[in-house]
C-alpha cells in the first residue's frame, strides 16, 4: 500500500429539515388547532482514530463527504428524521487543521478518540410551536438551518516514542531492522526509504518503545530539497531522537561533523521544538574499521562536536552495541514517564 500521510478533504454536514404548517382535520375534533412537527437535525460529520488504519491514501482519492439533510415535519406533530452522521475513520496520530483559519479542530492520539468536524443543522419548528392564547391558528414555520461546510487539511503525524535522523545511507534501516521486526528496504545507495517506518524494539517481557525511521534527511531539507522535510512532521511526537553517524565516512570528502552539525541546523530551520527535544548520537557502521581506530574516531568526532550529551559506537550489521542502546533508550523513557 502506497504511504499517504497528508491530504484535503472537504466535509458537509446536513441542513436541518424544515418545520411544518399542519392543521388538525379530525371528525368531531372541534377547532382542532395547528398540528405541525419540527423538522429534523441534519447528520454530523466525525472523525475517529482507528488503530487498524496505517495511512491517509482514501482520503487522497475521496475528497467530498457529506452526511444526510434531515427530513421536513409532518402533521400530527410528527417531527421529522434526522439525518445520519458519518464517521470518518482515519489513523491514529491524524492531525485535523481548517485549511482557511489554520484552526486545528482534532488530534487523534487515541483508539477510537471521535473530533466532531462539521455540525449539522437544526431542525426548523412547526407551527405548533407558534401557538398562543392570542394566535390560535398560526401559519409559521421555520426553516432548518444548513449545515457547516469546512475545508481541511489532514496531517498523519506517526505515534512514536523514538525517532531515527541522519544522512541518507547513516545505516537507519539497517538500525531498525537489527533492533525490531520491522522490514524497511535497505540498499547501498541514498534514499533507500521513502516513507516512514515504524518498529516495536522489545526490550524484556513487558519493557518496549516503538521507534520510528524516516527518510534521510540532507542540507536545506528545511527548504524542501530531498525526502526528509516531507516526514520530519512524524517526528514531532517522539520523545528522544537518535543522531545516527556514520563513523567509517569512507566517502571522498565525507565529513562527519561537518554532516551532523548540518542535521542539527536542518532540524532548528525546521522547528524550533524538535531541535530542543533530547538527542543521542549512535556512530554506526563500527564494523568497517577496527575496533580502536572505530574508538579513536567516535571521540574526535565527539570532541570537535564539543558534545555533552551520550553517544554509543553500534554495528547495525552485526547487532554489535545496539543492545546496550535499546537498554539505555528505554531506561530514559521509563525515567520520564
Amino acid at each position: 500500500m502506497k504511504f499517504v500521510d497528508e491530504a484535503r478533504i472537504s466535509v458537509h454536514a446536513g441542513k436541518g429539515g424544515d418545520g411544518a404548517v399542519s392543521f388538525r382535520r379530525e371528525k368531531y375534533v372541534p377547532r382542532g388547532g395547528p398540528d405541525g412537527g419540527d423538522g429534523g437535525r441534519g447528520g454530523s460529520v466525525y472523525a475517529v482514530a482507528d488503530r487498524n488504519i496505517n495511512t491517509l491514501i482514501d482520503y487522497r482519492y475521496a475528497r467530498i463527504h457529506r452526511a444526510r439533510d434531515g427530513a421536513k415535519g409532518h402533521g400530527k406533530q410528527c417531527s421529522g428524521r434526522g439525518g445520519d452522521d458519518i464517521r470518518l475513520r482515519m489513523p491514529v496520530g491524524t492531525v485535523i487543521a481548517d485549511r482557511t483559519t489554520g484552526e486545528v479542530i482534532g488530534d487523534l492520539t487515541a483508539h477510537d478518540q471521535a473530533a466532531l468536524l462539521a455540525r449539522g443543522g437544526r431542525g426548523g419548528l412547526g407551527n405548533v410551536n407558534f401557538k398562543s392564547s392570542v394566535n390560535r391558528a398560526p401559519r409559521r414555520a421555520t426553516p432548518g438551518e444548513p449545515g457547516a461546510r469546512r475545508e481541511l487539511q489532514l496531517e498523519l503525524k506517526v505515534l512514536a516514542d523514538v525517532g531515527l535522523l541522519g544522512l541518507p545511507n547513516a545505516g537507519k534501516s539497517t538500525f531498525i531492522r537489527a533492533v525490531s521486526s520491522a522490514r524497511p528496504k535497505v540498499a547501498d545507495y541514498p534514499f533507500t526509504t521513502l516513507h516512514p517506518s515504524l518498529g516495536v524494539v522489545r526490550v524484556d517481557v513487558h519493557r518496549s518503545f516503538v521507534v520510528a525511521d524516516i527518510p534521510g534527511l540532507i542540507e536545506g531539507a528545511a527548504e524542501g530539497a530531498g525526502l526528509g522535510h516531507q516526514f520530519l512532521r512524524h517526528l514531532a511526537r517522539t520523545r528522544l531522537l537518535l543522531h545516527l553517524v556514520d563513523v567509517a565516512a569512507l566517502d571522498p570528502g565525507a565529513d562527519p561533523v561537518r554532516d551532523a552539525r548540518a542535521i542539527v541546523a536542518e532540524l532548528r530551520k525546521y522547528d524550533e521544538r524538535l531541535y530542543r527535544k533530547p538527542r543521542w548520537l549512535v556512530f554506526n557502521k563500527a564494523d568497517l574499521l577496527p575496533a580502536e581506530a572505530g574508538e579513536h574516531a567516535a571521540r574526535e568526532i565527539v570532541r570537535r562536536l564539543r558534545w555533552k550529551g551520550p553517544w554509543f559506537i553500534t554495528s547495525a550489521l552485526s547487532g554489535k552495541g545496539c543492545r546496550e542502546v535499546c537498554q539505555a533508550v528505554m531506561r530514559h523513557l521509563e525515567d520520564g514517564r
